[in-house]
């Protein structure tokens, strides 16, 4: 297993001395952000599409400091029923296009979210009633996941590009095992997870069950922590939208690795993950609000050194 983060953990830093902090690290690998929900501040999505000279550049820099490039990231709503919707779907296309251009065979993203008919935002459907609820869901996976998926799917198969990593997150169409495998039943293989543990511990529930389940289906990792907090999350549950500053406060909260669940369950995941087939790349997402990013990132890349399975090749 290789050791790696997506670059907007260390959003802050400039290219050139996020570069240099991984090498610090010892990091090996790098999944870089181009849009949509990102800033990307660490890539020019359209110069590099538009010019050769920057992409060699680009790589070269990569090279140079010991890394190579696990993936490309366009989390966004390309599903979203108003304008940001088409807006993600052009970083989308464009990001895929990059990915083949790059030689990089994995582009991380989310699903989407739809309306239902008429909405002018998203509508995520976690209930089956009142019984509009059904039918709500119903007219989105047919009408707009589905086809949009499917059209997006042959669009990176004819660039070449044959793994589309969705993340399993709230507030999107696929957020779970059963969501993801109902895509990719539907618009094929060229559709599987990107599989970060810390969306199902606050949905309740059991990320090592979910690798189990989820098998070949899972093309990437992201490594991220979640705690549960157990006074607020008891009175009020763990739907929280209570903004992430508001730590405090909050049920639960994205953490540094180690800090949610200890070194001994972080064994288990990748336990789970080598027992499942998955024997690649380990990507930290540092989102903790508690502590500075380069503390996070050295307090996670230590942890996962201690508990990521690697195995000499005779």
């Amino acid at each position: 297993m290789k050791i790696g983060m997506i670059t907007d953990s260390l959003g802050s830093l400039s290219f050139h001395e996020m570069l240099a902090a991984s090498a610090e690290l010892g990091l090996e690998t790098l999944e870089f952000a181009c849009g949509n929900w990102s800033s990307a501040p660490h890539l020019d999505l359209d110069r590099l599409l538009d010019s050769e000279a920057a992409r060699r550049d680009f790589i070269a820099a990569v090279r140079d400091h010991g890394l190579e490039i696990a993936a490309l990231n366009c989390s966004g709503n390309p599903l979203h029923p108003g304008a940001q919707g088409q807006e993600h779907h052009r970083v989308t296309q464009k990001s895929i296009r990059l990915a083949r251009l790059l030689g990089v065979e994995r582009v991380v993203m989310m699903s989407g979210l739809p309306g239902g008919p008429g909405d002018a935002n998203p509508n995520w459907i976690t209930t089956d009633w009142p019984p509009e609820c059904i039918e709500i869901e119903r007219w989105q996976w047919q009408e707009k996941i589905i086809p949009y998926w499917r059209d997006l799917v042959g669009f990176a198969n004819n660039l070449g590009i044959r793994r589309l990593c969705l993340e399993l997150h709230g507030h999107q169409a696929v957020y779970n095992p059963t969501t993801l495998l109902r895509l990719r039943e539907a618009v094929g293989e060229t559709v599987g997870a990107n599989y970060d543990p810390s969306h199902p511990m606050w949905m309740g529930a059991d990320p090592l069950a979910a690798i189990r389940h989820l098998g070949e289906a899972i093309y990437y990792v992201h490594a991220k922590d979640t705690r549960v907090e157990p006074v607020p999350a008891g009175i009020d549950g763990v739907l929280d939208s209570r903004h992430g500053s508001r730590y405090g406060e909050r049920a639960w909260n994205y953490i540094t690795l180690g800090y949610g669940h200890g070194e001994e369950w972080w064994r288990h995941f990748c336990t789970a993950l080598k027992q499942a087939g998955y024997d690649d790349v380990l990507s930290i997402e540092h989102e903790d609000m508690m502590m500075s990013p380069m503390d996070g990132m050295r307090k996670s890349v230590a942890l996962l050194r201690n508990v990521a399975i690697n195995q000499e090749r005779k």
